[in-house]
């Protein structure tokens, strides 16, 4: 039975503002400008024969984190974050390890009960201590007070947001350490799901970080496919698509002669106003969107990028990939605002091997993976409690009604 009480009113006005902005023009033509990167810039995908040959890495980071509340005030809440690495279209192993199946490697805290706020900041003060994010901290060479934005109290506030917090600073701390891992050179590629911005770390520690990878080669990109910029550019991405697909694609000069085979790929600089359009609001800063080092909240840039054609779902597989600053615009710290599209359609050439032949066709499959490898899954709840419950059978200090009582979720007796 329907028991969700609203009116058609409301519903109305919703499907109203989404019409909008999915129809949006900001003129943005379908024919490109080689050299203006706000214009799309149009490439033919590498060759599939090619996509394991190539030299470098992809190492992929992601993360994830869970919590359970439990009707006696007891808590149980976990975060975690870790990353692989393919190379040559296998997978290299980040870890000591045996496991033949288990290559990746992720950090887990230990401290997950929650009855308290002593614990709370129990949590937070181990995630401190982990050893990736005592080099991070180290790197920036300041105290935390000074790295984070908030305090200690704030971020604690609440177990969620605590553990939101924790997850991404530990993503954050895994950059730099596979930036100094050996099997690290100039050319490889580090991939990050989401964004190359943070709400939790000051913009000047991450642009060292940023600055960092740049001096030594390495390539990062923060991919993803949830953002408020496909919705504003879901009109002009229509377009583009209708143009690749209808009228360029039978005149294209592909180099690679299987129809089956011929894709054309594509991607764009962000104008200022779309940013500003997504991530704006009346009277903010748009801190997030800012195209720069200073005043934002990280090191990117933002573009969209189509790496692979899956034909009917039209903007689906298109991606917001938010590439490295230093990368894209190599005289931003004079100021010089060049884009250098040259080393951006590399980088994007070389993303095209991560996107074919692949379950989730357009999407770089290491991100894939390294998603399945950390993510808490939705059986999570199921999960912790036959541990707890297991390791307090194993010590039996309490009676079997008492620990069963102990992890009742009374909403399901309603």
């Amino acid at each position: 039975m329907d028991n969700v009480n609203i009116s058609d009113d409301t519903i109305d006005l919703v499907a109203h503002l989404i019409n909008d902005r999915c129809n949006k023009n900001y003129s943005i033509p379908v024919i490109g400008n080689l050299s203006n990167s706000e214009t799309p810039q149009i490439f033919e995908i590498l060759p599939f024969e090619e996509i394991d040959k190539l030299n470098e890495a992809f190492f992929a980071i992601d993360g994830s984190y869970n919590s359970q509340q439990f009707y006696n005030g007891v808590s149980i809440g976990i975060y975690n974050a870790g990353y692989i690495c393919y190379k040559a279209g296998q997978q290299i192993r980040m870890n000591d390890l045996d496991d033949p199946v288990i290559m990746g490697l992720a950090y887990n805290p230990k401290n997950i009960l929650v009855t308290n706020e002593e614990h709370l900041s129990a949590i937070y003060d181990e995630l401190l201590a982990l050893n990736p994010v005592k080099e991070l901290l180290n790197f920036f060479g300041d105290t935390v007070v000074e790295i984070f934005p908030y305090k200690k109290e704030v971020v604690c506030s609440n177990l969620s947001t605590l553990l939101s917090f924790s997850q991404e600073v530990l993503e954050w701390s895994l950059v730099l350490e596979i930036a100094n891992r050996s099997e690290i050179s100039s050319g490889d590629y580090i991939l990050r799901d989401g964004t190359l911005r943070s709400l939790n770390i000051k913009q000047k520690y991450l642009v060292r970080l940023g600055k960092l990878l740049n001096e030594r080669g390495i390539i990062i990109v923060g991919v993803t496919k949830n953002s408020p910029i496909k919705m504003e550019l879901s009109y002009t991405l229509r377009q583009i698509d209708n143009y690749l697909q209808d009228k360029l694609r039978p005149t294209y000069p592909f180099k690679v002669k299987n129809p089956k085979r011929q894709k054309l790929c594509c991607w764009f600089e962000v104008p200022d106003n779309v940013l500003l359009a997504s991530y704006g609001a009346r009277n903010s800063s748009a801190m997030f969107a800012k195209k720069g080092i200073k005043g934002g909240r990280g090191f990117g840039l933002f573009t969209v990028a189509r790496l692979d054609y899956v034909e009917k779902l039209q903007n689906y597989d298109w991606l917001i990939i938010d590439l490295n600053i230093f990368d894209a615009i190599p005289g931003i710290e004079r100021d010089d605002r060049k884009t250098d599209i040259h080393r951006i359609n590399t980088i994007f050439k070389d993303l095209t091997a991560l996107t074919q032949e692949h379950y989730i066709l357009g999407y770089p499959y290491p991100l894939v993976e390294a998603h399945n490898f950390v993510t808490l899954r939705k059986d999570f709840k199921e999960e912790i409690i036959k541990k707890v419950k297991f390791a307090l059978y194993k010590e039996q200090r309490m009676d079997n009604i008492e620990i069963e009582n102990l992890f009742l979720d009374i909403h399901d007796k309603f």
